[in-house]
Protein backbone atom coordinates (compact mmCIF):
# COMPACT_ATOMS: atom_id res chain seq x y z
CA UNK A 1 0.00 0.00 0.00
CA UNK A 2 1.26 3.29 -1.06
CA UNK A 3 1.73 6.31 1.31
CA UNK A 4 -0.76 9.16 1.00
CA UNK A 5 0.58 11.85 -0.84
CA UNK A 6 2.37 14.38 0.43
CA UNK A 7 3.38 18.10 -0.26
CA UNK A 8 6.96 17.16 0.91
CA UNK A 9 7.76 13.50 0.44
CA UNK A 10 10.69 13.60 1.83
CA UNK A 11 9.00 13.42 5.44
CA UNK A 12 6.99 10.30 5.06
CA UNK A 13 7.96 7.26 6.89
CA UNK A 14 7.89 4.60 4.01
CA UNK A 15 9.53 1.49 5.50
CA UNK A 16 9.41 0.09 9.40
CA UNK A 17 12.94 0.41 9.21
CA UNK A 18 12.59 4.06 9.13
CA UNK A 19 9.76 3.61 11.69
CA UNK A 20 11.65 2.05 14.17
CA UNK A 21 14.78 4.41 13.53
CA UNK A 22 12.18 7.40 14.34
CA UNK A 23 10.42 6.06 17.30
CA UNK A 24 12.83 3.33 18.88
CA UNK A 25 12.05 -0.76 20.01
CA UNK A 26 8.93 -0.92 22.49
CA UNK A 27 9.96 -1.50 25.57
CA UNK A 28 9.78 -5.37 27.27
CA UNK A 29 7.07 -5.23 29.18
CA UNK A 30 5.03 -3.50 26.03
CA UNK A 31 5.98 -6.99 24.46
CA UNK A 32 5.30 -9.08 27.09
CA UNK A 33 1.48 -8.06 27.96
CA UNK A 34 0.55 -9.20 25.26
CA UNK A 35 -0.65 -13.36 25.30
CA UNK A 36 -2.50 -15.38 23.20
CA UNK A 37 -5.19 -16.61 25.43
CA UNK A 38 -7.60 -14.69 28.07
CA UNK A 39 -6.06 -14.49 31.45
CA UNK A 40 -7.70 -14.09 34.50
CA UNK A 41 -6.75 -10.37 34.77
CA UNK A 42 -7.73 -9.79 31.24
CA UNK A 43 -11.04 -11.93 31.63
CA UNK A 44 -11.78 -9.42 34.45
CA UNK A 45 -11.79 -6.07 32.00
CA UNK A 46 -14.10 -8.32 29.32
CA UNK A 47 -17.00 -8.88 31.56
CA UNK A 48 -17.05 -5.04 33.37
CA UNK A 49 -16.86 -3.31 29.81
CA UNK A 50 -20.19 -2.07 28.70
CA UNK A 51 -18.94 -0.56 25.84
CA UNK A 52 -16.49 -1.72 22.96
CA UNK A 53 -15.36 -0.88 19.36
CA UNK A 54 -15.55 -3.33 16.71
CA UNK A 55 -12.65 -3.14 13.69
CA UNK A 56 -13.25 -5.08 10.41
CA UNK A 57 -12.03 -4.92 7.30
CA UNK A 58 -13.12 -5.43 3.81
CA UNK A 59 -13.06 -5.34 0.09
CA UNK A 60 -14.46 -1.76 0.08
CA UNK A 61 -12.21 -0.61 2.92
CA UNK A 62 -11.97 -0.84 6.84
CA UNK A 63 -14.62 -0.39 9.37
CA UNK A 64 -15.10 0.38 13.21
CA UNK A 65 -18.03 0.64 15.20
CA UNK A 66 -19.37 0.83 18.41
CA UNK A 67 -20.81 -1.71 20.21
CA UNK A 68 -22.85 -1.37 23.49
CA UNK A 69 -25.04 -2.95 26.37
CA UNK A 70 -25.15 -3.98 29.53
CA UNK A 71 -21.26 -4.52 31.41
CA UNK A 72 -19.91 -8.21 30.53
CA UNK A 73 -22.65 -8.33 27.36
CA UNK A 74 -18.69 -9.32 25.70
CA UNK A 75 -19.46 -13.70 27.24
CA UNK A 76 -16.73 -15.31 27.67
CA UNK A 77 -16.97 -18.90 25.97
CA UNK A 78 -13.25 -19.88 27.05
CA UNK A 79 -9.99 -18.59 27.29
CA UNK A 80 -9.58 -18.31 23.27
CA UNK A 81 -13.35 -16.93 22.25
CA UNK A 82 -15.39 -14.50 23.13
CA UNK A 83 -18.92 -14.14 21.93
CA UNK A 84 -20.71 -11.18 21.04
CA UNK A 85 -24.03 -10.24 20.25
CA UNK A 86 -25.50 -8.19 17.29
CA UNK A 87 -28.06 -5.86 18.69
CA UNK A 88 -30.52 -4.13 16.83
CA UNK A 89 -28.88 -1.34 14.41
CA UNK A 90 -29.53 0.32 11.12
CA UNK A 91 -29.11 -2.80 8.74
CA UNK A 92 -26.11 -1.50 7.24
CA UNK A 93 -24.32 -4.18 8.41
CA UNK A 94 -20.86 -3.04 7.77
CA UNK A 95 -19.45 -5.07 10.49
CA UNK A 96 -20.85 -8.33 9.63
CA UNK A 97 -20.51 -7.81 5.12
CA UNK A 98 -16.76 -7.47 6.34
CA UNK A 99 -16.44 -10.39 8.24
CA UNK A 100 -18.43 -12.94 5.86
CA UNK A 101 -15.42 -11.77 3.28
CA UNK A 102 -12.47 -11.25 6.22
CA UNK A 103 -12.63 -12.76 9.08
CA UNK A 104 -9.95 -10.40 10.72
CA UNK A 105 -11.33 -8.78 13.41
CA UNK A 106 -10.31 -6.52 16.57
CA UNK A 107 -11.86 -5.60 19.68
CA UNK A 108 -10.78 -2.23 21.91
CA UNK A 109 -12.66 -2.51 25.15
CA UNK A 110 -13.87 0.44 27.23
CA UNK A 111 -14.97 1.07 31.03
CA UNK A 112 -16.30 4.22 32.08
CA UNK A 113 -13.43 5.48 35.02
CA UNK A 114 -10.85 3.22 34.11
CA UNK A 115 -7.34 4.61 31.95
CA UNK A 116 -6.21 1.59 30.83
CA UNK A 117 -8.33 -0.27 27.78
CA UNK A 118 -8.04 -3.61 26.27
CA UNK A 119 -7.85 -5.11 22.79
CA UNK A 120 -8.10 -8.05 21.48
CA UNK A 121 -7.20 -9.50 17.81
CA UNK A 122 -8.21 -12.67 16.39
CA UNK A 123 -10.59 -14.13 13.62
CA UNK A 124 -13.93 -13.73 13.50
CA UNK A 125 -17.51 -15.91 12.28
CA UNK A 126 -20.84 -15.15 12.42
CA UNK A 127 -23.68 -17.68 14.11
CA UNK A 128 -27.30 -17.93 13.83
CA UNK A 129 -28.18 -20.62 16.05
CA UNK A 130 -31.11 -20.36 17.92
CA UNK A 131 -30.15 -21.50 21.28
CA UNK A 132 -27.20 -18.99 21.18
CA UNK A 133 -29.24 -16.10 20.02
CA UNK A 134 -32.15 -16.91 22.30
CA UNK A 135 -29.27 -16.33 25.44
CA UNK A 136 -28.92 -13.09 25.14
CA UNK A 137 -32.40 -12.09 25.24
CA UNK A 138 -32.74 -8.63 26.48
CA UNK A 139 -35.87 -6.81 26.87
CA UNK A 140 -38.05 -9.80 24.99
CA UNK A 141 -35.65 -9.63 22.12
CA UNK A 142 -33.27 -11.60 20.87
CA UNK A 143 -30.16 -10.48 18.45
CA UNK A 144 -30.20 -12.16 14.68
CA UNK A 145 -26.54 -13.11 15.13
CA UNK A 146 -23.87 -13.86 17.60
CA UNK A 147 -20.17 -12.88 16.36
CA UNK A 148 -18.15 -15.28 17.08
CA UNK A 149 -14.51 -14.02 18.20
CA UNK A 150 -11.33 -16.58 18.04
CA UNK A 151 -8.62 -14.40 20.09
CA UNK A 152 -5.19 -14.66 18.89
CA UNK A 153 -3.74 -11.96 20.44
CA UNK A 154 -4.86 -9.85 23.53
CA UNK A 155 -3.12 -6.77 25.74
CA UNK A 156 -3.99 -3.81 27.47
CA UNK A 157 -3.10 -0.47 26.65
CA UNK A 158 -1.88 2.01 29.35
CA UNK A 159 -3.74 5.25 30.31
CA UNK A 160 -2.11 7.78 28.61
CA UNK A 161 -4.22 8.74 25.45
CA UNK A 162 -7.82 8.30 28.15
CA UNK A 163 -5.68 10.80 30.40
CA UNK A 164 -4.70 13.38 27.66
CA UNK A 165 -7.89 13.20 26.39
CA UNK A 166 -9.50 13.82 29.79
CA UNK A 167 -12.40 11.36 28.56
CA UNK A 168 -13.86 10.38 31.69
CA UNK A 169 -13.45 14.11 33.86
CA UNK A 170 -16.69 15.17 34.60
CA UNK A 171 -15.92 18.88 33.39
CA UNK A 172 -14.89 17.82 30.43
CA UNK A 173 -18.18 16.67 29.27
CA UNK A 174 -19.74 19.12 26.84
CA UNK A 175 -23.81 19.65 25.99
CA UNK A 176 -25.16 18.37 22.87
CA UNK A 177 -26.77 21.23 22.14
CA UNK A 178 -23.18 22.43 21.12
CA UNK A 179 -23.00 20.33 18.46
CA UNK A 180 -25.79 20.02 15.36
CA UNK A 181 -28.47 17.50 16.31
CA UNK A 182 -28.96 14.49 14.29
CA UNK A 183 -32.23 16.08 12.46
CA UNK A 184 -30.13 18.68 11.66
CA UNK A 185 -26.93 16.86 9.96
CA UNK A 186 -29.79 14.46 8.28
CA UNK A 187 -31.44 17.63 7.01
CA UNK A 188 -28.30 19.21 5.53
CA UNK A 189 -27.69 15.95 3.60
CA UNK A 190 -31.23 15.32 2.00
CA UNK A 191 -32.63 18.36 1.63
CA UNK A 192 -34.73 21.21 2.98
CA UNK A 193 -38.21 18.25 2.38
CA UNK A 194 -36.64 16.55 5.19
CA UNK A 195 -38.52 17.36 9.13
CA UNK A 196 -35.37 17.71 11.14
CA UNK A 197 -37.37 19.51 14.10
CA UNK A 198 -39.43 16.69 13.86
CA UNK A 199 -37.08 13.78 13.80
CA UNK A 200 -35.03 15.32 16.73
CA UNK A 201 -38.01 15.42 18.59
CA UNK A 202 -39.56 12.07 17.88
CA UNK A 203 -36.41 10.22 18.29
CA UNK A 204 -36.11 9.66 22.09
CA UNK A 205 -39.33 7.93 21.77
CA UNK A 206 -38.24 5.77 18.80
CA UNK A 207 -34.87 4.98 20.27
CA UNK A 208 -36.90 3.17 23.38
CA UNK A 209 -39.13 1.21 20.88
CA UNK A 210 -36.08 0.01 19.05
CA UNK A 211 -32.80 0.29 21.01
CA UNK A 212 -33.62 -3.92 21.16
Amino acid sequence: MKPVSSENSSHIVASVEELEALYGLPSQPALDKEIEHISDHYRAFIEKAPFVVVATSGPEGLDCSPRGDPAGFVRIRDDKTVLLPDRRGNNRLDTLRNIVRDPRISLLFLIPGIGETLRINGRAEINTDPALCESFLMQGKEPKSVVVVHVERIYFQCQKALARSRLWAPDAQISRTDLPSTGTMVRALLGEDFDGESYDRNYPEHMKKTIY
